[in-house]
């Protein structure tokens, strides 16, 4: 992808799905700052209407698309509207995502069917929209946001983890019969850690206690921010978080030890002692099957959330991790000398 020559993005046009919520709120507010114009894709029809006046009464470009990703008539329909009103398109963000925390066993099947239909078709109805359109463009990127998940699967959100785990099989797939036809098109998957969304809020959840991230957990402003550098500088992939790189690293090197540190872990740091749904006395409704209308950048998290990571700005910036190396190499070397003299 080295020879590929992405435009400055106050010079493309994206299309982004899951625009009305969590990471996908958050790059749509970034980018429309820095002058993109937006085709924003939701199911959420109000939130999105809100979202399309707010960008475009600041000054910028904007165009709601309500569609379900899932859907390939949908689709179709958002690419269509986005050359009526645009011209073309630059980049494609698969956003759009749904979970449901449960034992796999206890989550009925038109559960597992629909979280597929969206987090893995949906990315592949969008990739395979925007092939066409940026072939005719002359180019440009397609990201999938996967997520750590794509790595390595936990349990309590089984399903989530097969999903993410189709979607970076697919990813890696495109992304090299593109490169061997000669496609100027750059595919980039995305592998977020635990992000400070209304993921958690908005998933469908058979556990008994309300559901939650286990830490560490990051600001959507991260993501978005990688997200964005991308949609300029191709890249192959990128975990947005160490926690992430960590987590994948642990699973591939030392993957039984990893099962059972989770085992351990993971289904009370899922798990809130808040009773499931105590805030109405029923159930909050999720987000699976119907859309959410809250236009929400965060979620409930109650643990300290963190606002940047070195590691990813570091892997996207080479001369900051060199700047860093060199810095500890002479700390060490102060040291070392401060050491002799006494």
């Amino acid at each position: 992808m080295s020879n590929i020559r992405l435009k400055p993005l106050n010079q493309q046009v994206i299309v982004l799905t899951g625009a009305s919520s969590g990471i996908g709120l958050v790059t749509a507010r970034m980018a429309a700052r820095r002058g993109a114009r937006l085709v924003l894709v939701a199911r959420s029809e109000q939130a999105l209407r809100s979202l399309e006046e707010e960008i475009n009464k600041a000054g910028g470009e904007a165009l709601a698309v309500v569609a379900d990703v899932g859907n390939e008539d949908d689709v179709k329909h958002v690419g269509e509207a986005a050359v009526t009103r645009f011209g073309g398109i630059d980049t494609w963000i698969n956003d759009a995502g749904v979970s449901v925390y449960g034992r796999l066993r206890q989550v009925p099947p038109e559960d597992h069917h629909r979280l597929f239909q969206t987090n893995f078709w949906g990315v592949v109805h969008g990739s395979l929209t925007a092939i066409g359109y940026l072939k005719t463009r002359g180019g440009g990127a397609i990201i999938n946001v996967g997520s750590t998940l794509s790595d390595r699967a936990i349990p309590i959100q089984g399903m989530y983890s097969a999903s993410k785990h189709a979607v970076k099989g697919f990813t890696d797939a495109l992304r090299m019969e593109l490169e061997e036809e000669g496609a100027p098109i750059s595919v980039t998957l995305i592998k977020p850690a635990a992000i400070n969304t209304p993921y958690a809020r908005h998933a469908k959840n058979y556990m008994k206690g309300e559901a939650t991230l286990p830490p560490p957990v990051y600001a959507p402003d991260v993501a978005a921010r990688t997200i964005l550098y991308c949609c300029e500088h191709p890249q192959r992939d990128v975990f947005v978080g160490s926690g992430g790189k960590l987590m994948s690293a642990s699973g591939h090197f030392a993957p039984r030890a990893t099962d059972r540190l989770m085992e351990r872990a993971l289904f009370d740091l899922q798990e809130k002692e808040t009773p499931n749904g105590a805030d109405t006395g029923n159930q909050r409704r999720d987000a699976l099957f119907a859309p959410s209308e809250d236009l929400s950048e965060r979620g409930d998290y109650e643990g300290m959330t963190r606002e940047t990571s070195l590691y990813t700005k570091a892997s996207l910036h080479p001369w900051v991790s060199g700047a860093l190396m060199i810095g500890a190499g002479l700390l060490a070397t102060a040291l070392f000398s401060r050491t002799r003299e006494e």
